[in-house]
């Protein structure tokens, strides 16, 4: 069953939201900023968030902001990965004029099914962004590479079926964050240069330099040190560790 099963599309809208920023700000998000993204009264943002904090899907504490729990962050990425699918699908197909893709995303990402999603992704060639250049998120599929879903297309997803954990690209990692290598996007030519960087599913990885200034990601593996290229890491999917994610969240709750 999708995880978006049930949820209202307000809803959606207010995760999809509080992912976006989250990632780019790397910290609480305050509810003047979500009031600002969407044009909403303050008073009505900080009611939404009570609710979504009451039904699980954050960790709410006014004047301090909002974090996504484990339960909100598989829901808001989900939603992410399927609005970015359409804009590129929008884009590269259809050729809808720039102006008229987000808003047209919008309007569709909330009916389209996880077969569609999957399909679209494969029928698009996997691919990493948006036309905006924003990172799609990793599908939330049991499998470990592009290439196992594309041996897989004539099974449903109820026999693969999906993951429990969430995934973060390692370039959304902090400096000194780790994660465990759960999930590799792209064909067989970037699964084997990973491999000859001795760098496999399973494995735990640990981003000591995030060179922000620069295209390179430095990162500790196995006891060796590497530098690897951002387009090529960012194709590299860790678990979150739920213990440091619940750190944070506390950190909100309590101040």
């Amino acid at each position: 069953m999708s995880v978006l099963d049930n949820l209202s599309e307000n809803i959606e809208e207010y995760l999809e939201i509080i992912y976006k920023i989250s990632l780019e700000e790397k910290e609480p998000v305050t509810t003047s900023k979500i009031s600002k993204f969407l044009n909403i009264a303050p008073g009505s943002v900080t009611q939404m968030l009570k609710k979504l904090d009451k039904q699980g899907y954050v960790v709410y504490s006014p004047y301090k902001g909002v974090v996504l729990t484990k339960k909100g962050l598989k829901s808001a990425s989900k939603i992410t990965r399927k609005h970015r699918l359409l804009e590129r699908f929008l884009d590269d197909v259809l050729n809808l004029k720039k102006d008229k893709i987000h808003n047209q995303a919008c309007k569709m990402e909330h009916t389209l099914s996880d077969d569609a999603e999957r399909a679209l992704c494969q029928f698009l060639d996997q691919p990493d962004q948006c036309p905006d250049e924003d990172l799609i998120p990793a599908c939330d599929f049991k499998v470990d590479t592009c290439e196992e879903c594309l041996d897989r297309t004539e099974e449903d997803l109820e026999v693969i079926g999906f993951r429990e954990e969430n995934l973060i690209s390692i370039t959304a990692l902090n400096e000194h964050e780790s994660g465990k290598v759960s999930f590799i996007r792209g064909d067989y030519a970037l699964v084997k240069k990973l491999l000859d960087r001795d760098i496999t599913i399973g494995d735990v990885i640990t981003v000591l330099n995030n060179h922000k200034l620069k295209e390179k990601i430095e990162l500790a593996i196995k006891g060796s040190k590497i530098t690897l290229s951002k387009e090529m890491a960012k194709n590299i999917f860790v678990a979150i560790d739920e213990k440091e994610s619940i750190a944070k969240k506390e950190a909100v709750s309590t101040g």
